[in-house]
């Protein structure tokens, strides 16, 4: 009998990047997880994980949100041209508009496929939160 993963390829290079955010230890999660050519980054807030602090204003919470996203996916070994998916979910659908000058800078180019939900956040101060997929060139570190 032959079992079903006995046709499936070896395990895939994966490797977890952390970025310091105490949510990572209290929770038990990584930031990104690259799995051979993909790469996956958790949703993403805007806090400055240097001093756990975070803007009362959604635009800048959408800014620092990319510079943390940016950080994960340099680490990772790529880009925002490399991202194919983005989700973005917000407590206030109100906020999603005037974040889009700042999203439209990332994605404009690249065109990723997008959802936006409105849901509750772990954190009442987080008025957005952002994850994305990306597929690297190759499939390497």
């Amino acid at each position: 009998m032959i079992h079903p993963s006995d046709d499936l390829p070896p395990r895939a290079f994966r490797r977890a990047i952390l970025s310091g955010s105490e949510f990572e230890e209290r929770i038990g999660y990584a930031r990104a997880v690259v799995d051979g050519d993909r790469v996956h980054v958790s949703g993403t807030t805007g806090f400055d994980y240097s001093t756990m602090t975070i803007s009362d204003d959604v635009v800048e919470q959408a800014e620092q949100c990319l510079r943390n996203i940016g950080a994960a996916l340099a680490e990772a070994g790529c880009t925002f041209a490399d991202v194919v998916r983005v989700r973005y979910l917000l407590p206030d659908r109100a906020d999603f508009e005037p974040c889009w000058p700042v999203l439209r800078r990332c994605f404009e180019e690249v065109r990723p496929a997008a959802t936006m939900m409105v849901c509750g956040l772990a954190d009442p101060r987080m008025r957005i939160e952002i994850e994305v997929d990306a597929r690297r060139l190759s499939g390497a570190g």
